[in-house]
Order: structure tokens, then C-alpha cells, then sequence
């Protein structure tokens, strides 16, 4: 499977067609001509399912239809025929691991979520960091949540459930959905006997019998849609992924500082143990990471450009969060503002996207819109801006090999790869530098 660039919008916040302050779905068709332009070949949108909110569309309230704050499934139709025309797929996210409380199948398929009688074991919640067990006065019994006590855990142990997700699986695909990104994919299943230990909540092994299934199903379809796993689990684990899954993102590359000496051991090992039929994918930030302008750019325009850089010319797959394209920083949001659940929130990052330099195309938005300094606008009609960068370097990485990396010798703080018959130089320090007798300037990538 070859490598493209994946452009991941977080729908509330990318473009709002309505002026209620939520971006939706008409919003984002209305920037498909911006997105081919850019050069993007999928689109991965974040949650589009109605939903109670408590964990922003990750807490599921139907399958099978759209957030009325977002559209319609008619507006979703008309996004993927769209995208379609502009050779541009169109992926949703999958949140399969847990539903919200206030999805019918919790009052009405008890049977589908996992139960116990007291507090069984020592699990506890990611987002309170308390006990995973919350008590149900309907039956005198607790349910396990890994996130939110309103995100009660499906019990993939059941069939029922396992039939469930075949037929949503196979509504999207039908609908013209090109492929899923799969929340929680390694913490999908957990441990039948529920024993002590966070290995027993997350990572087991049945979960690829799943992805398997999932496999088949897709088969149905032609072309096959992609699935791609949110797989957060060390470097050394993500091998097992690629199994039953086309992509599993690599959290490693994500969450390393963006020095040489951490990412360049990350991409080594990657190349080396991926199976020969898969690709693999980068990212540098997305929803529940602060924005690669921030965290590996940190504040330095030149900086986040070398991480485009490296992004868009490691071999595989690579993943643009909104905002990546303009080094759009996190958002400021006041104490007052946080809507998030988790700690610490993960707001700053889902701030909305400037259009505009005024950002009038936003009122009164979900999330405070603070500075329009960098946006679309002022940086499309400057040549020499980060995202006409963006796009160039998106126009060069389709003349790159599909396979193939090699490191190649190089003075301290570059990196110098080969791809295919070309060379990717990296200068990843903050002074001048030399390769083969060309003078590198800070920060500086170059495709010899």
C-alpha cells in the first residue's frame, strides 16, 4: 500500500458553515477545493456521531447517524461525494471500545457491556485516575469505564457486539466512507477473568481476532476501505498491529522530543520491523496532543518546518493535524472556557482553525479563538509562507520512493537519509551546518 498524506480535521472546530460557532460538515465541504489544492489524498475526521458530548463525540449515542450540531448524514454524503470528485478520501473515526450512557444499548442490551458485582480488580480510569468500576443502582452492579463514567466499555467478549459493528462497519462503507480510524484499537478487549493489572485491561491478544473480522468485512468492498489503528502502545508492541491492521499510528515518534537523537532510533527501528507487506505512518500531533508548531517547534517557525520536513519525507504514511500547514500554535483558553473532561485538557489544541485575519468567519466559537495571527488567508497569498512549504513539500514527496530508507552518514545534528534515489538532509540544530560540502542553514531540509 503506498503512502499518502492524511489531513485530520476536528469537525467542531474546523470550518462553520452556519455562524453558531460549531464547526459541521457543510463547513468542511465548502473547504474541499483548499484541501486538493493543499494536496491531501484522505480526509480523517474526528467524531461525526451524535453524542452527549462528555468526552466531545468520543462518547457514542448512535452508530449510524450524525451529530445534529454537525449536519446530517445527507450533509456527510454530500462531504465524501465531494471529496470523491477531488480524489480525495473521506475516513471517520470508530469509537469502539466504549459507547455513551445514553446510548440506547445501555438501558436496553445491559448484556452488551462489561459488568461486575463490586469492585473487581485495581483498574483504574485514565481520565480520574480513580477506580474503573462505577456503580449502576438499575442492578446493583458496576461497569467498567475507561475514560469517563459516562463512557460505559462494551464487552467485545460478547457476539452480539461483534455483529453490531459488522453492520456499522458495512452502513459507512456502503455510504462511500473510504476507511476508519479505530479509537482505543489496543485497548479494545479486556482480560474474561478480569484479573489485577493494567496489562489485563489493555493490549490483549484477542483484540487482533477482531481486526480480523473487520479485515473480512472490508474485503467486501472494492476498493477496501483502510483501517488504521489508535495503537498507543512502546515501538516494541506495534508490530502485532500490523497484523490485522492496514496502519497502527506510532505513539513513540509522536511523544518524542524533536531531537535527532530520539527520533532518528524511533524511524531506525520502525523501518526495520515493519512486516514487508505494510507502510509505516508519522504524526506529530493531532486532538489529544498539544500541536506540533508548540511541542516540536516551540515557538520557532524554522523549527516546525524541519518537522514538516521530516513528516513529509519519511517513507509511508503521513498525518497533518488542522493547523499543521500554518504553524498554528495551541490555543489560549481560560480556566472559565476548559470544556475537557481529561487532565490536563486538551482544548488548547482543539481551538478553531483562522481562516482569516480578522477571524470573523468564527462567532462566538466553541472554543476561544485568541490569535489570527497565522491563518489561511495572509499566508496563502504569501509565497514564501509555511504553507506554501507545506504544499511543495507534499509535491516533492509524491516524486519520492514508495519504499525504502536507508540512513546515511552525516556530520553531529544532521539527518541524512536515502529514499529511493534521492536524499533527505536534515540540519536539526540551531547553527549551520555541512553535508558533502553543501552548507546547511538551521533548521533546513533539503531533497537532493
Amino acid at each position: 500500500m503506498p503512502g499518502g498524506v492524511i489531513y485530520q480535521i476536528y469537525p467542531r472546530s474546523f470550518a462553520d458553515s452556519n455562524g453558531d460557532g460549531v464547526g459541521d460538515l457543510p463547513g468542511l465541504t465548502s473547504k474541499l477545493d483548499y484541501l486538493q489544492w493543499l494536496g491531501v489524498d484522505v480526509i480523517w475526521s474526528s467524531p461525526t456521531f451524535p453524542s452527549p458530548n462528555a468526552d466531545w463525540g468520543y462518547d457514542v449515542a448512535d452508530y449510524c447517524a450524525v451529530h445534529p450540531d454537525l449536519g446530517t448524514v445527507d450533509d456527510l454524503d454530500a462531504l465524501i461525494a465531494g471529496a470523491r470528485r477531488r480524489s480525495i478520501e473521506v475516513w471517520l473515526d470508530l469509537v469502539p471500545n466504549h459507547t455513551s450512557d445514553q446510548h440506547p444499548w445501555f438501558a436496553e442490551h445491559p448484556e452488551y457491556y462489561v459488568w461486575a458485582k463490586g469492585i473487581p480488580n485495581d483498574w483504574r480510569s485514565v481520565f480520574t485516575g480513580k477506580t474503573a468500576w462505577r456503580l449502576d443502582k438499575r442492578f446493583d452492579r458496576r461497569y467498567l469505564h475507561q475514560f469517563t463514567p459516562e463512557q460505559p466499555d462494551l464487552d467485545w467478549w460478547a457476539d452480539a457486539v461483534r455483529d453490531e459493528f459488522d453492520r456499522i462497519l458495512r452502513f459507512w462503507f456502503d455510504r462511500g466512507v473510504a476507511g476508519f480510524r479505530i479509537d482505543v484499537a489496543h485497548g479494545l478487549i479486556n482480560d474474561k477473568l478480569l484479573r489485577d493489572g493494567r496489562e489485563y485491561m489493555r493490549e490483549r491478544p484477542e483484540a487482533h481476532e477482531i481486526f480480523a473480522r473487520w479485515q473480512e468485512v472490508a474485503r467486501e468492498y472494492d476498493p477496501k476501505p483502510t483501517l488504521m489503528g489508535e495503537t498507543y502502545v512502546s515501538l516494541d508492541k506495534l508490530t502485532a498491529y500490523y497484523e490485522h491492521l492496514d496502519l497502527a499510528q506510532n505513539f513513540d515518534f509522536c511523544r518524542a522530543e524533536f531531537e535527532l537523537d530520539e527520533l532518528r532510533p524511533i524511524v531506525e527501528q520502525t523501518m526495520r520491523e515493519i512486516p514487508e507487506n505494510r507502510v509505516p505512518i508519522w504524526f506529530g500531533s493531532n486532538h489529544d496532543h498539544s500541536r506540533m508548531a508548540t511541542r516540536w517547534g516551540k515557538g520557532d517557525e524554522r523549527r516546525h518546518r524541519a518537522a514538516l520536513f521530516l513528516l513529509l519525507t519519511l517513507p509511508g504514511w503521513a498525518i497533518l493535524y488542522q493547523g499543521d500547514e500554518i504553524a498554528l500554535a495551541d490555543g489560549k483558553v481560560p480556566k472559565s472556557r476548559v470544556t475537557d473532561s481529561a487532565r490536563p485538557p486538551r482544548d488548547p489544541e482543539r481551538t478553531p482553525l483562522p481562516w482569516t485575519p480578522s477571524g470573523e468567519e468564527w462567532r462566538d466559537p466553541w472554543l476561544p479563538l485568541t490569535n489570527t495571527s497565522r491563518n489561511v488567508a495572509d499566508q496563502r497569498d504569501d509565497p514564501g509562507s509555511t504553507l506554501h512549504y507545506t504544499r511543495q513539500l507534499i509535491e516533492q514527496r509524491r516524486q519520492l520512493a514508495d519504499d525504502g530508507y536507508e540512513t546515511l552518514p552525516s556530520s553531529d545534528g544532521v539527518w541524512a537519509y536515502r529514499r529511493g534515489e534521492r536524499t533527505c538532509v536534515l540540519n536539526m540544530t540551531d547553527a549551520s551546518a555541512k553535508h558533502e560540502g553543501r552548507t546547511l542553514e538551521p533548521w533546513q531540509g533539503l531533497i537532493l
